[in-house]
């Protein structure tokens, strides 16, 4: 006898459903296959999977000093001479990661 199954409805923002289906087509796993696993893997743990610490504070110039800064500045500066860049749509990409 086949083992039965349910629905999951989830609302979602529609680029983040389309990122995280193209990643998932590349790995070769159905929306539902991941589903599955993520649910056994909250079963299994007794709870979520992963972190869900939020940082104190993201980094910002007002928290950081000023030789933290020129740093920062500094290492920009070498790699814009040295043409070690990214588009802006990857570093935005990067930004939504880590916020």
């Amino acid at each position: 006898m086949a083992a039965k199954t349910a629905n999951v409805t989830a609302r979602i923002q529609p680029d983040i459903k389309k990122q995280a289906e193209e990643i998932l087509e590349r790995l070769g796993i159905p929306v539902s296959v991941f589903i599955d696993m993520a649910y056994r893997q909250v079963i299994m743990r007794d709870g979520v999977p992963f972190s869900l610490n939020i940082p104190d504070k993201l980094i910002t110039r007002d928290i950081i000093t000023a030789t933290e800064f020129d740093t920062v500045m500094r290492t920009g500066l070498e790699q814009a001479k040295s043409d070690d860049s990214i588009s802006v749509d990857e570093a935005f990409n990067q930004l939504k990661t880590e916020i």
